[in-house]
């Protein structure tokens, strides 16, 4: 049972929100030596801020837990080694949801300062408490802090939180675990929760025998308290903040290997999962070895567990030593697991793992900076799993990250790089396509700018300088490449390989330009007889009235790449203000291989020059530079900048396309346009377009990775626009499954496709959920439950909808995905919205405001929404929300993204203008 009991008096267990605070940062005291009287008329909550004072610093905690799996509750104790640094009575540090059942304080000696249980005071809306010392904590002196605690096991996927998972045999097993990333290990146990209180943490598990318990260091002896329950002691960890802190209690079995330098790893999973664990100890071991080497750091643990949790609401959890990981990020089945799935674990792993250095060694400052931790871990998987499986061919990949960024990135709701961040909604709202995505697309530009060599020194610097310490943004550009100035000279350090060659770089403002100010430019290129100027301003997709400035106001060092006819090797010059190139060329592409992160218009017939290129010789240009002339082509129509009529113009080249990359895009944006206006009569269009691609394609697993994507996507595509020989192959593949009771292998790169043929008629759809409740490959649930989405029966979408608002049959880790792909159908778009709005405060308390869950629904159950009659239901709907939505951002990317579809719309009328004229 929960032990409930209080030793604290309860006068001093009160919310003290209303009181009166302490409004400067220094620290509350009473004269050295002087007892402090205790009546509950004198004592008030000493802090008012956010962020804790600074006056007290954790060293070393000391934590012993005991979960119980029976009763889902849990209790336990820390010793906090603390170093005060300014007289006070008061000690104050976060706590959230647990109960205080004792605190004390004692001297450097464990001598208790006083003999009086200490009054603990919480201040719930900051999730702190304040615990007063009668006696003075004097300035310069250490005390360890203790104090007892207790609390039910987190419904839900932060703090100390309880999963479960079904055997074979229908039997429920339960496990607790933590996820502390970026403010809930106050969940699991009081503490100094914010990034820079590095510490060291020891920390002991009680558990039964029948389990396991994993924390980010290794055990060192495990004590018998009972013939029941055992306690686990783990070694020491280094110092780190106290989001990397994690333990697991399970059931689960594992396989190891070791690296090269002696790391010993071993990946976690139920029992009947084990036998999808190996690609993953495989790839692991690999990444450590890279990471390694390249950063010239060695691994600093003696260990590093991966493990497969049945409930996880991100993707993975980079914990020090232990790296949390959904089963679908970490398992791979031979048997379902398509490539694209290969290629997921693959670069999940990476990611968990290059965090090891980068957010665990070096950790930033405050959450304003997180993009130095998932910026440069977005980044790392690519280079990491280029680097040791070339076959995946990632770097198709890293171009759609890009895409994703500047489609962000270009609407007014965008926010820059390092952005103010205070209370948790705003640090989870900060994990986010723009610290992600657009940091990792930044980084890359600025790799191919300084070049691979001096990249990679500069960022080994970094971390050396910082290790076990916190950094900020600054630190990066003063570390990374440098002279005692913050400047270097090009000549010095990067040959002649820029056209101004002896110049000076001010790495600094350069970068702050990047990540100090939000958008994205756009580069115009104007022909002027003989040359060609280059012009910078603000891309905006939704410029506003009141935004009419701010165009002008935004100015980037654009580190401009372009090729021209004239010459095979790029040029290269940092743009600052308009550019002037004087050269006589036929055509110019700008942003060669879109290294660099902004987009290019071609004004003055310059489109007319490259769609010619592109029908006479395409493959003057890389598959990349024709990706990314695609893209821009359709962002500019969606900001206004363009015609429509020139962008696909633009693609007709495709019919002579062998890459897949190009293809893809340009499959993908005639489909987004179509989605806009539900025009589904008119999608044989693109069917007749890309028909000889589509009978190119074979059912099966077989050839290079590009291909197999390519396969994958296009017969994806051809089915859900009912190409009759795509149907009838996809429905004989699914009549033989359904035949074979569900035992038949189909073609992994094909499966989803054609279970969402299946799923159409009422007897598939209804095989394919009772298949999702007992598969045991995470892989193939996924790919099952996209299916059963793909119906067209309204009914059955809004069941699909009401079981993972239930959560067991549909767990909740998956309810978001499950109502974005809701939202995608056709059929789905508005009953998913009315779902949203319905179950509103459900939603919230399920998976927190702020999160990416959250986020992800917002924006995802809108994005369908192209008349002014639906944008004015959705900025109803915030209204009437308006205490939630001052916290969010995503409600305006929301809004502008409606806004933008709104001004698409009404031209999509051309595509079947285009499209028609194929016919003739």
């Amino acid at each position: 049972m929960v032990w409930m009991g209080l030793l604290v008096l309860s006068p001093f267990l009160v919310s003290l929100v209303g009181c009166q605070h302490t409004q400067n940062s220094s620290a509350p005291t009473h004269p050295a030596g002087e007892q402090s009287p205790l009546g509950t008329g004198n004592l008030s909550f000493p802090w008012s801020r956010l962020r804790l004072p600074r006056y007290i610093v954790p060293l070393h905690y000391r934590i012993l837990l005991h979960a119980n799996l029976t009763n889902l509750s849990f209790t336990g104790s820390v010793q906090i080694q603390i170093d005060v640094q300014n007289n006070t009575n008061w000690v104050v540090l976060h706590s959230k949801g647990l109960q205080i059942s004792k605190a004390t304080i004692l001297d450097q000696n464990l001598s208790h300062l006083s003999e009086k249980v200490l009054p603990v005071l919480h201040n719930p809306s900051h999730e702190q408490i304040g615990i007063f010392s009668p006696r003075v904590l004097s300035n310069g002196q250490k005390y360890f802090l203790y104090i007892e605690f207790g609390a039910e096991l987190a419904e839900g996927f932060y703090g100390f939180y309880k999963s479960t998972y079904r055997t074979s045999t229908g039997e429920t097993r339960t496990l607790a675990l933590t996820h502390f990333e970026p403010t809930s290990a106050r969940m699991a146990f009081p503490c100094f929760d914010e990034p820079s209180f590095k510490a060291n943490f020891s920390v002991r598990i009680r558990r039964s025998p029948e389990y396991t318990s994993l924390s980010n260091m290794p055990v060192v002896s495990t004590l018998k308290i009972s013939d029941d329950l055992l306690e686990d002691w783990f070694a020491a960890s280094v110092k780190m903040s106290t989001y990397l802190v994690a333990f697991v209690i399970c059931d689960f079995k594992s396989v190891t290997a070791t690296t090269s330098s002696g790391v010993q790893v071993s990946i976690y999973a139920t029992p009947e999962k084990w036998q999808q664990t190996h690609y993953a100890l495989e790839v692991a071991v690999k990444m450590l070895d890279f990471y390694e080497e390249y950063f010239n750091i060695r691994y600093p643990l003696p260990k590093q567990d991966l493990i497969a949790i049945p409930d996880f609401q991100s993707g993975a959890m980079e914990n020090w030593g232990l790296t949390t990981y959904r089963e679908t990020s970490l398992l791979f089945d031979p048997l379902t697991s398509s490539v694209t799935d290969k290629l997921w674990v693959t670069m999940v792993i990476g990611h968990e793992l290059a965090h090891q250095w980068f957010g665990n060694l070096v950790t930033m400052e405050w959450w304003n900076d997180i993009w130095l931790n998932e910026g440069f871990a977005r980044y790392m998987e690519y280079i990491s799993v280029e680097a040791t499986y070339p076959d995946l061919k990632v770097e198709e990949y890293l171009l759609h990250t890009c895409f994703a960024a500047v489609g962000h990135d270009s609407l007014n709701s965008s926010r820059p790089i390092s952005s103010s961040a205070e209370n948790p909604t705003q640090i989870k709202e900060m994990f986010d396509t723009v610290s992600y995505d657009k940091g990792a697309c930044v980084l890359h530009m600025l790799r191919h700018f300084l070049t691979d060599e001096v990249f990679q020194s500069g960022i080994v610097r970094y971390l050396r300088k910082y290790s076990y310490r916190n950094a900020r943004n600054q630190d990066l550009w003063d570390t990374n490449i440098c002279q005692k100035d913050g400047k270097i000279k090009f000549k010095t350090l990067l040959g002649s390989i820029y056209l101004f060659a002896g110049e000076h770089l001010d790495l600094t403002a350069m970068m702050n330009t990047w990540t100090l100010q939000k958008g994205i430019p756009v580069v115009t290129v104007t022909r002027k007889g003989s040359r060609l100027l280059l012009r910078q301003d603000r891309f905006l997709r939704t410029v506003l009235p009141s935004d009419s400035i701010w165009p002008t106001l935004f100015l980037w060092h654009i580190p401009l790449t372009f090729k021209t006819d004239a010459s095979s090797s790029i040029h290269r010059h940092l743009m600052t203000t308009q550019t002037d190139i004087g050269e006589d060329v036929s055509w110019v592409k700008v942003n060669t291989d879109m290294t660099g992160y902004y987009v290019v218009h071609y004004e003055d017939g310059g489109w007319d020059v490259i769609t010619k290129l592109l029908r006479e010789n395409h493959t003057a240009l890389s598959y990349k530079d024709r990706t990314h002339l695609i893209h821009n082509a359709f962002q500019l129509v969606t900001a206004g900048h363009l015609p429509i009529n020139k962008a696909l113009d633009l693609i007709g080249y495709l019919r002579l396309e062998t890459n897949t990359v190009p293809l893809l895009e340009g499959l993908g944006y005639l489909e987004a346009f179509y989605r806009l206006i539900e025009k589904r009569n008119e999608l044989e269009y693109i069917l007749q377009f890309f028909r000889a691609v589509i009978d190119q394609q074979t059912w099966s697993d077989s050839g290079s990775v590009s291909e197999r994507r390519l396969r994958s996507e296009v017969l994806a595509l051809a089915c859900h626009l009912d190409d009759p020989p795509c149907l009838e192959r996809a429905r004989q593949n699914f009549k033989d499954w359904l035949q074979s009771n569900r035992t038949l292998s189909l073609p992994t790169d094909v499966a989803e496709t054609v279970f969402a043929v299946g799923a159409q008629d009422d007897h598939g759809w209804a095989s394919l959920l009772h298949e999702y409740n007992i598969s045991l490959s995470a892989a193939q649930k996924a790919k099952i439950l996209f299916a059963l989405t793909c119906s067209r029966d309204t009914n059955k979408l809004q069941r699909l909808l009401e079981l993972g608002l239930e959560g067991k049959v549909i767990r909740l880790q998956d309810l978001s995905s499950l109502i974005l792909m809701v939202a995608r159908n056709p059929q789905g778009y508005h009953l998913a919205w009315d779902f949203v709005k319905e179950n509103w405060d459900s939603l919230v308390q399920k998976l927190q405001l702020g999160s990416f869950c959250i986020r992800n629904i917002i924006i995802g159950t809108t994005g369908q929404f192209t008349s002014p009659e639906e944008l004015a239901e959705v900025q109803l709907f915030f209204e009437s929300i308006k205490e939630q939505v001052s916290q969010l951002r995503a409600t305006q990317v929301a809004l502008d993204n409606v806004k933008k579809n709104v001004l698409i719309a009404y031209v999509c009328v051309c595509l079947f203008v285009f499209f028609k004229s194929l016919e003739r």
